[in-house]
């Protein structure tokens, strides 16, 4: 299930933090901060869909993430790639070296990364 805009924004606080209560939350938003019953209703909707877990601790609860920052991007992207791509990471691959306006030094290090991984496969 994919989060909202909002629910997104909430989780990178939270993927940031790693452990956080709702007043930690709400700091790392800029004035004017969202309400905390509105932070609160995100919490519960991610905790419905699985993205976040609490402890209790007394009348507070400590909230962590439960799906990490990368499984969660490669699920996005790997659904981008579905979605626009005919399911081809090599159109992909292609489209985003050419319209992303990547420098040389980014394609080097791209190119890299790719004899790295096939390297290692081979291993």
């Amino acid at each position: 299930m994919k989060l909202s805009k909002t629910e997104e924004e909430l989780m990178n606080h939270l993927w940031k933090l790693e452990t956080a209560f709702m007043k930690d939350l709400l700091e790392c938003y800029p004035e004017p901060r969202p309400a905390s019953t509105t932070i609160a209703t995100l919490l519960k909707r991610m905790q419905e869909k699985g993205y976040v877990g609490y402890n209790q601790m007394g009348r507070s609860r400590q909230y962590y993430p439960i799906v990490e920052k990368k499984d969660y991007f490669s699920t996005y992207i790997n659904g981008l790639i579905r979605k626009f791509f005919n399911d081809s990471p090599a159109q992909f691959a292609s489209f985003f070296t050419r319209e992303t306006k990547l420098s040389d030094a980014e394609l080097e290090e791209l190119q890299d990364m790719i004899h790295d991984e096939l390297k290692r496969r081979q291993s």
